[in-house]
């Protein structure tokens, strides 16, 4: 997937969270995330909307807090909600190729324009689940390339930094399988005391595997659905559970 291609995703997962919060109103309670109601999801998202827009906008190059999220409910939030969308896919869209501005993870990412889009066409697309959670009813699809995609960025960038919490106190080894996404849909995860370091290879005897369709796969790994089958030592499986996130 291109820029492009996460652009368009990312515009279309914002459309369809604000529809679906809009749906299931501000005061329904979240399943994926159970302390959330709705009103909970828009103000995070949507503040997060604009401090991504922030760093490419200004060309920010050091880190900066997320602003605080406006005194709004009901039809009002939503609408605020889809402003800040609409802001941050007006900024990365009109955003030079080259601009300069913060990463904050390691996962491979051809620029910072790159990184900002790949990493809010994933934000949305796992928050929008969790607003059709809250809704009810069927949920949109999610293609597996993308979803092969944020298990990369989830593992090799997320779970790289240092406050990873996915740690050990001896070295084990966890496999990380797409079943449906060809062979190089995997991922070997090796956990010590220090954060992890996975590569995209089948390397070294793993201890237990996480394997499953792509899209579940993805879902689990953001803590959104039960992991689709456990092999070996069901123990790794728990501590993604408790450690894993984000």
């Amino acid at each position: 997937m291109d820029t492009a291609d996460f652009l368009q995703t990312l515009d279309r997962e914002g459309r369809l969270l604000a529809a679906a919060a809009a749906a299931a109103g501000s005061d329904a309670k979240v399943p994926t995330c159970p302390e959330w109601q709705v009103r909970d999801l828009l103000r995070h998202t949507g503040a997060v909307h604009r401090w991504a827009a922030s760093f490419v906008a200004d060309g920010h190059t050091e880190p900066r807090p997320i602003g605080d999220p406006p005194d709004l409910d009901g039809a009002e939030l939503v609408d605020w909600y889809r402003d800040s969308h609409r802001l941050l896919v007006d900024t990365l869209a009109a955003a030079p190729a080259d601009v300069r501005c913060l990463t904050f993870h390691p996962a491979p990412n051809p620029s910072p324009l790159a990184f900002w889009t790949r990493r809010q066409a994933h934000e949305t697309t796992v928050h929008r689940y969790d607003a059709e959670a809250a809704r009810g009813g069927p949920a949109s699809p999610i293609t597996p390339d993308f979803a092969v995609d944020g298990i990369d960025e989830l593992l090799r960038g997320f779970h790289a930094r240092s406050r990873s919490r996915l740690r050990t106190e001896e070295p084990r080894l966890l496999r990380v399988r797409a079943l449906d996404a060809g062979a190089d849909a995997v991922w070997t995860v090796r956990l010590t005391a220090e954060p992890p370091v996975t590569v995209r290879e089948e390397s070294g005897r793993a201890e237990a595997e996480l394997a499953g369709p792509a899209v579940e796969l993805y879902l689990a790994l953001w803590n959104r659905r039960p992991v689709p089958s456990v092999s070996g030592d069901h123990s790794l499986a728990t501590l993604w559970q408790d450690r894993g996130g984000i």
